[in-house]
């Protein structure tokens, strides 16, 4: 799978999920994990300006957010981006966690850890809303796809 989609880091969403919960830890305050979000978003891959459009877009979020999903050999990979800086990292957070994995892991991964990790209590309300979200949709193509 090539680009803009994005590649799993670790083996398990499990094993994401543990190594953003260890990162997030290394900072003493929201404001360093807000920046620490924010540069993973930057980090993610160019996603095509055609995919902007009404057809990717994920309802549910103050900020515009796009997505794109593809299955190759089994999984499912994600491509996303946000017009907001802050969302577009949220986007990366979750795409390390679901992108790569079989519709069934992806179905398996309930997007508690958003709560688990305090970041839906770190964000605003809307902002938390819209991360929901965008995990409901990337949750709901790995259903249609295991339909």
């Amino acid at each position: 799978m090539d680009a803009p989609f994005v590649l799993p880091l670790e083996e398990t969403a499990a094993q994401a999920i543990e190594a953003i919960k260890d990162e997030l830890e290394l900072f003493d305050d929201w404001m360093e994990r807000y920046q620490y979000i924010i540069e993973m978003g930057r980090k993610l891959p160019a996603f095509p300006k055609e995919w902007c459009d009404d057809a990717h877009r994920v309802p549910g979020c103050q900020s515009q957010v796009w997505l794109e999903a593809r299955e190759e050999n089994g999984n499912l990979y994600f491509a996303g981006l946000s017009d907001a800086a802050i969302v577009c990292g949220l986007v990366a957070l979750l795409l390390r966690v679901y992108s790569g994995r079989s519709s069934a892991e992806i179905i398996a991964t309930e997007p508690k850890f958003l709560h688990d990790l305090g970041l839906v209590q770190a964000l605003s309300t809307n902002r938390g809303n819209g991360v929901e979200a965008m995990a409901r949709a990337i949750r709901s193509a790995a259903a249609a796809i295991a339909a």
